[in-house]
């Protein structure tokens, strides 16, 4: 290849990476629109759902075992900010835009990188955008209907004294969400992580299998940072993560037994 073969290849990379980066970004635009216009009701229906007693976690709880009842919880959202309302209502929109937009940014990363896979690979992509979605809204219900609600209630109820009461700040609030429900998305998509880094030979089934111990450590110290500091919410979330820990190990022996095959029929 001549330098100008060279340089031609390198423009189109470029150009293709700044078509990803700008249908990913009107994708999310899109996304953050409709949220945007129906912002009212995502508050009050969605976001400001789990700190009501009657969410539907809660009354899981209470059918599960009377003595998990939320009865109440003593929480009072408030604005501190001249702008805080606009931002939360900006900020809102862009993070639901992400999630709502998430698989089609999915659909354009593949279609960024499948001109360097080989056709078998290329054939996989919609699997790829099927599983990794799938695996994405997984976490992010989680997070929602699981760690969210417990955490609200965890800390709603938390009380050193009658004399203090639980106002808090909208960011507040916010913020616990959102990093609760996108870190469990990110956090659920471990096996398609694990897939590629044993596809390129970083990490082996082996490997997984001895540090599983070490493994499950840092599973429950995760857990025990996105969730209440009680011992129930942290096991309720440790179990899929060592679930999903125990895929990735399968998942990365399925790829060296395929690759092993590979190499004994060239």
């Amino acid at each position: 290849m001549n330098e100008l073969q060279k340089e031609m290849s390198i423009i189109d990379h470029l150009r293709d990476l700044r078509k990803f980066l700008i249908h990913s970004i009107l994708a999310i635009f899109v996304g953050a629109i409709i949220v945007a216009i129906n912002i009212k009701y995502v508050f009050d229906h969605i976001i400001f759902a789990p700190k009501n007693p009657d969410f539907i976690t809660y009354r899981k709880l209470c059918e599960f075992s009377e003595s998990l009842c939320i009865k109440k919880i003593p929480i009072q959202i408030t604005n501190l900010q001249m702008t805080g309302q606009f931002s939360a209502h900006v900020w809102t929109s862009i993070v639901f835009g992400i999630v709502i937009a998430f698989p089609y940014i999915l659909y354009e990363l593949w279609k960024f990188i499948r001109p360097a896979l080989y056709e078998q690979e290329k054939k996989a992509g919609i699997m790829f955008i099927v599983v990794s979605s799938v695996l994405f809204s997984l976490g992010i219900l989680f997070g929602y209907y699981i760690i969210t609600p417990l955490s609200i209630n965890f800390f709603g109820n938390y009380n050193i004294t009658d004399q203090i009461t639980n106002q808090i700040k909208l960011a507040s609030y916010l913020s616990m969400i959102r990093t609760t429900i996108l870190a469990n998305g990110i956090v659920f998509e471990l096996p398609v992580i694990i897939f590629f880094l044993a596809k390129f030979g970083l990490i082996t089934s082996g490997f997984l299998r001895e540090n599983r111990k070490y493994a499950i450590i840092l599973v429950l110290i995760l857990a025990a940072f996105i969730t209440p500091p009680d011992l129930i919410s942290q096991i309720i979330v440790a179990i899929p993560l060592l679930i999903l820990y125990e895929v990735s190990i399968y998942i990365a022996k399925m790829i060296e037994k395929k690759q092993r095959t590979d190499i004994t029929t060239t």
